[in-house]
């Protein structure tokens, strides 16, 4: 199946060298560019791409709004955003998340963590660049007011608080599986078991819940 995607970026050089690196996947083709946020949200309307690879910072829309106005918790049928921005705009993320981006990486993440993260939100799951979840979310969590319950709708399992803090700290679905012993079947069990639990529509509100509960200590 061929990865549909729609590649938002202001920077022309930066938009140019997303869309070659995907096109050249033999699995993922880009569909559409915008080079604001407005015609971002409209191509993505209009073309229903399988990810959306937003950057933040946009003039019109930006990247925030624009994934709100696609992902976010008001929308019906939500469209699977990932967010790509430079470390100088940190502090955008926790925001973006949010508004319901999928994921997130960095502009310097390389071609393997770009590919990671589209073949992960189209297929439902999440990617956040393991090298930075800990230091943005939990920055932004400790940096604001949080709005999360600290108390889940039913009591997590022991093994659920373990996955619980493996998703926050990064890990995929395969490492989580390797390091505890149980099939990818019963990863995406407890996964899905947590997120009825969090009220969570994704594995990225389950790190952001983590985050804000202080469910990883130091």
């Amino acid at each position: 199946m061929t990865i549909r995607v729609l590649v938002a970026d202001d920077q022309e050089i930066v938009r140019t060298g997303l869309v070659m690196i995907l096109d050249a996947q033999p699995d993922i083709e880009v569909v559409g560019e915008a080079a604001d946020g407005r015609r971002a949200v409209e191509l993505a309307r209009r073309l229903r791409p399988d990810v959306c690879l937003f950057d933040i910072r946009m003039p019109g829309i930006d990247g925030i709004h624009a994934t709100r106005l696609l992902a976010g918790p008001a929308v019906d049928d939500p469209l699977a955003v990932v967010v790509i921005t430079t470390f100088d705009l940190d502090e955008y993320v926790y925001a973006a998340l949010r508004a319901g981006a999928r994921g997130f990486l960095l502009k310097d993440a390389g071609t393997v963590l770009l590919t990671q993260a589209v073949h992960a939100a189209a297929g439902g799951d999440a990617l956040i660049a393991p090298s930075v979840t800990a230091r943005l979310l939990g920055a932004f969590a400790a940096a604001g007011p949080t709005s999360a319950s600290a108390h889940p709708i039913e009591a997590l399992t022991h093994r659920e608080e373990e996955i619980l803090v493996a998703v926050a700290r990064g890990r995929t679905n395969n490492e989580i599986a390797d390091e505890f012993h149980i099939s990818l079947s019963t990863v995406k069990s407890h996964i899905a078991s947590l997120m009825a639990k969090l009220g969570a529509r994704n594995r990225v509100e389950i790190a952001m819940w983590a985050y804000e509960t202080r469910r990883l200590g130091n």
